[in-house]
């Protein structure tokens, strides 16, 4: 390998260890970005998912993987959930929230299945899927609180399975994105 493409490498980790952090400082300080407006929260939403995307890793088992049955299964345990826990009260919701949520589903797959994911993968599927779990649970506590901390631990690990499963980001993210709808859309 040569000085220069040793150079480029070490500057693309820089670079994917800078948008990591920066990842992890907003989905933190998110409830900040929710009093400031959907505006500035769809702007960090837009800037979280192109950075994560940018810098996603490849799963190495991409090509000929199961993309169906993975979003299937999914797609039933999110409808199971929602079924199990019963009525809710009605929010007023409106197209801005849909779409904060819908994006917010996106962007948070990029980093937590396409970039986080993607990393920790070269230490084993079991760390790629309990790591990226654990680090979804552990920055939706700001937002939503510690008696949340299980529920989104089991999301982070249906969604963890679904990348492992499928091989791409794209289909804990359709999860993710059904998942908030539902939510909302009582």
């Amino acid at each position: 390998m040569t000085a220069a493409a040793a150079a480029r490498g070490r500057g693309s980790e820089l670079a994917a260890l800078a948008i990591g952090l920066a990842a992890a400082v907003f989905l933190v300080t998110r409830p900040a970005f929710e009093r400031l407006g959907a505006p500035t929260l769809a702007i960090g939403y837009v800037a979280l998912g192109a950075a994560s995307a940018w810098v996603a890793v490849p799963h190495a088992r991409e090509r000929g993987a199961s993309t169906w049955m993975p979003l299937g299964v999914g797609l039933a345990a999110v409808l199971a959930a929602r079924l199990a826990a019963g009525p809710a009260p009605a929010l007023p919701v409106g197209l801005t929230v849909i779409a904060l949520d819908v994006g917010a589903a996106v962007a948070e797959e990029a980093f937590f299945r396409g970039f986080l994911f993607g990393r920790l993968e070269t230490r084993g599927v079991a760390v790629a899927v309990a790591g990226s779990a654990l680090a979804f649970a552990f920055l939706h506590v700001p937002l939503y609180g510690w008696a949340a901390f299980p529920v989104d631990l089991g999301a982070g690990l249906l969604f963890s399975w679904q990348r492992a499963a499928s091989g791409r980001w794209s289909v804990p993210a359709a999860t993710h994105a059904f998942a908030n709808l539902v939510a909302v859309l009582r």
